[in-house]
Order: C-alpha cells, then structure tokens, then sequence
C-alpha cells in the first residue's frame, strides 16, 4: 500500500495552501470577534475551483475524488473550524445530486454551486429527533407536479445566507413503511424566505459561520426538486454522509496539525529558568504522543477516502475516522493551550480558538457514541443498542 501523495495531490495540498495563506490567524481572529462570515475567504476558495474538486468535469468540476476533496479541507481546516465550515457544505453536501440526481438535475443544480453563485445548506436534524433521523416530522405533501412542505430543522449551517437548501422530509408516515428509515425523500430547492424563517443560535464557537433554527411553512417545492426516488430518501442521503464524515475528519485533522504546530514553534521558543520548555519531557511526550496519533487517524480518513471512491463501503471507515480525528483534534487544541500556559488563555496567540472549536467534534455532524455504536454493531457483531 502506498501512503504517499500523488504528483497532482501534493499539487492540489500546495495550491490550497497558498490561497490559505492569505487569510492568517489575525483574519481568523477578526472574524470570531465581529462574527462577519468569511465571505471573502470563501469566494477564494470557488474562485480556485476547489468547490468543484469532486463534482463531475460535466459541470464544472475537476471530476475527481473524495480522496482529493479530504486533501483539500486538510489544508483548509489548517486556518480552524470556522474556516472550514464556511466552505464545506459546497464540497460536499450535494452528493447526493452526484450519486443519484438526472443529468438535467446535476447541470442545474451543480454548475452554480461550483461556481459559487449559489450557497447551499443542509436540512437534516430536527429538534425532536436529534439523530434519530427516522423519526423526522418534516412532511411534504404531494400536490400534482409539487410538493408542500411544513416542518422544523436546527443546526442548520449557513442559512442565513444560502440561497438553496438540501431538504430531508417525509414523504409518508414512519408507521405506514417496512422499515423506520422508508418513507424519506431528499430535496435540493431554494430557500424561500417568505416560507422559511430563519433565527440564529447563539453559541460557543465558530461565530463567523452562523448556525441556525428553520420553520419551515407551506414551502412549495417542484417534483424536479426531488432528488432519487421518493420514499429512498435515507438511501439516498446515505451517499452524502459517508463524504461528510471523511471531510469532517480531513478538515479536523488540519486543526489539529495546526494546534500540534503552534505548540511545537512555542516549546522550542519559550525559555524559562534558562531553557526552552520543550526540552522537558512533561512537554516533549504528550505532544509526540498527539504526532502519532494524528498520524494513525489521518491514515484512517484516507482509508475511507478510497473506499468510497472505489464504490466500496466505507461505513466503518468513515465513522471511525471522524471519531479519531474528532479526540485527536480536541487533544492536540488542549495540549497547545496548556503548552503556551498562561498565553494559551490570551486570544492573541490564537490556541484557545482552536480549542473552542475542537469541541464541535464530539457532537456534531454525528455523537461519539453513536460512532461507537455503529462500530460495535458492525465491526464486532454486537446487537444493535439504539
């Protein structure tokens, strides 16, 4: 097996770093204290056609993997949380549209993403189900050629201004199906703010990437918007999440590489009673105890990479992926702002961002435990708990 970074992946990595480069911690501390969104940062990132990396060449993508999209949220996720939740959902979120929309559907809806003249968001978690997603309550009831929806979402990233959303609702009851999972359907339409009210959620981190509660009322939504089958929406939003979980474990092992880093420059630089601090070992093995660990992780998250691009599944790969990139993310956040000690503390020094925003993995887009669940159900045979 070969680990290293083909000729046009280390092309990729090195062209991502270099628009990154432009935004700095000084950009990034700006933006987590006016809670402005990066909206400079992201048209960079379009610009370079890094949306598209994944999508197929017939709209405008470059046509290749998740392989290279993880490449890429690597580096971005380098600049923090915020950086790459800003971008993320238009690198990802329409696999859906890839995997099972029309041809009409993928030139319609895949072009302007790439592009960024639309800005995507994601309708999935409801207050009352949480991730129980079976149990969603958003319904859309057919009317001839339209569907009209009315239900609630939360946590719902960027909404207040993205122009489209992707839209999990029921089609049918949850009782009247063979499993709870039947009787979903997948929507990619816009976002109608004279049906959609949108309120922000104050909250820990991240200010510069608004999250959000949707009331959704009488939303009117075309057949044509309807992605897959109807009533395969769980199937179809499966295809989505796979790739969610992989680059959200690509852009948190960036954060993390990030936070190792700061941490390392500081031990060597900072001298106290007449040496440097990373000379002692209380300071040297916890921070090579997080190198080998972000190593092992991020060989994981690659693993699930090629899996998922070679059409195999990758379940297992990518849920644990996004959970050792998620503890070694915090980890290495935490053991940077003990490291700097007193400075850690100090917003000037950037850590305690990194460390605010690590907190996000152990709850989102999906729990530890249920990670933990799915891996004891599937990997070792144990019965299923939820």
């Amino acid at each position: 097996m070969d680990f290293e970074l083909n000729e046009q992946q280390r092309s990729i990595r090195d062209a991502v770093a270099r628009v990154c480069a432009r935004f700095d911690d000084a950009y990034w501390l700006a933006r987590d204290t006016d809670g402005a969104f990066p909206q400079d940062f992201a048209e960079a990132i379009a610009a370079g056609g890094w949306f598209g990396v994944a999508m197929p060449e017939s709209c405008g993508g470059a046509g290749l993997g998740i392989t290279e999209a993880a490449i890429v949220m690597q580096e971005i996720g380098r600049l923090g949380l915020a950086a790459s939740s800003a971008v993320h959902i238009n690198i990802f979120g329409l696999q859906p549209v890839v995997g099972f929309g029309t041809e009409e559907q993928k030139a319609r809806m895949l072009a302007p993403l790439i592009a960024g003249r639309h800005r995507a968001c994601f309708g999935v978690t409801e207050p009352d189900a949480g991730l129980d997603t079976s149990r969603i309550t958003t319904f859309a009831r057919r009317e001839g050629g339209r569907y009209v929806v009315n239900g609630r979402k939360v946590w719902t990233s960027t909404a207040q201004r993205a122009d489209h959303i992707l839209l999990l609702a029921r089609t049918a009851r949850r009782e009247d199906g063979r499993r709870p999972t039947d009787g979903m359907s997948v929507f990619y339409t816009p976002l109608d703010r004279s049906r959609i009210e949108v309120r922000e959620i104050d909250k820990l981190a991240r200010k510069a990437v608004d999250s959000n509660a949707l009331f959704i009322d009488n939303l009117e939504i075309p057949e044509a918007d309807r992605i897959g089958p109807e009533g395969e929406g769980f199937r179809v939003l499966l295809h989505g999440l796979n790739a969610e979980r992989i680059l959200v474990a690509a852009g948190a092992l960036g954060a993390a590489g990030a936070a190792l880093d700061k941490a390392a420059a500081y031990a060597r630089d900072r001298h106290v009673f007449g040496r440097p601090i990373g000379q002692n070992q209380a300071i040297q093995h916890p921070l090579a105890d997080i190198w080998m660990r972000l190593q092992a992780a991020e060989a994981m998250m690659f693993r699930a990479a090629a899996l998922y691009d070679a059409g195999r599944p990758c379940g297992l790969e990518a849920n644990s992926a996004r959970y050792l990139a998620g503890q070694v993310s915090y980890d290495a956040a935490f053991r940077a702002l003990r490291t700097h000690g007193g400075f850690g503390f100090a917003r000037e020094y950037h850590v305690e961002r990194y460390f605010r925003e690590s907190v996000l993995n152990f709850i989102a887009p999906v729990s530890e435990e249920l990670i933990l669940c799915h891996v004891a159900e599937n990997a070792l045979g144990l019965p299923k708990s939820y």
